[in-house]
């Protein structure tokens, strides 16, 4: 029997872990103002988040958590897309270039679903949430409820993905100036930066 309580215990948490400033957060945003490619990159942003919960609570979790050079690979990849994406973002800042109506030109679809893929599987703060905490709290249930934890975990991904996406044309009325775009990209540079930064200390001190 489906457990409501089981299914809102995940997707809580899996709100309380997502809902926060990240790569992911900032691209899907800078897109959904845009109003580029939104349904595909939150597709795919949700969908991953979906297939890693699904292996956390399949019991991934433990291998993942006992391979540091699988975390150390995909932090040493992940540092250097960020901080390419950092310095990317400031220029654009300093730079702005040809815009049209006050925005600037968004990516192509293969450079957004690329950029999109980057964000998710090179960042270890992803595996580590979904995979192995999520996936360890979800020893707390069994058989039906497990399933449930699990569904409610993935769907929190959907609703926050998508209604980032499409509610980021709410602020458009904001971001009609090109003087916002020079900001929300600093902001993203900042982002980018920390996590690389955060990304570097790890690959140094890894404990």
């Amino acid at each position: 029997m489906f457990s409501i309580s089981a299914a809102l215990s995940g997707f809580f948490l899996g709100a309380s872990l997502i809902i926060a400033i990240g790569a992911q957060n900032a691209f899907i945003l800078r897109q959904g103002l845009l109003r580029s490619n939104v349904f595909i990159l939150c597709l795919i942003c949700a969908s991953s988040d979906a297939i890693l919960i699904a292996a956390g609570v399949g019991g991934l979790g433990t291998l993942v958590s006992r391979s540091p050079g699988l975390i150390m690979a995909v932090s040493l990849g992940g540092m250097l897309f960020l901080g390419t994406y950092a310095v990317m973002a400031f220029r654009r800042a300093l730079h702005p270039g040809a815009m049209q109506t006050g925005a600037p030109q968004a990516l192509g679809l293969k450079a957004a679903v690329a950029a999109c893929l980057a964000f998710t599987f090179l960042n270890p703060h992803v595996y580590l949430d979904t995979v192995v905490l999520l996936g360890s709290l979800s020893a707390a249930y069994e058989g039906a409820d497990r399933l449930a934890y699990g569904i409610g975990a993935a769907t929190a991904s959907f609703v926050w993905f998508f209604g980032l996406g499409y509610g980021a044309r709410l602020l458009q009325p904001v971001f009609a100036k090109p003087a916002a775009w020079r900001v929300l990209d600093v902001v993203i540079g900042v982002v980018m930066g920390l996590l690389a930064l955060s990304l570097g200390a790890r690959l140094v001190s890894p404990a």
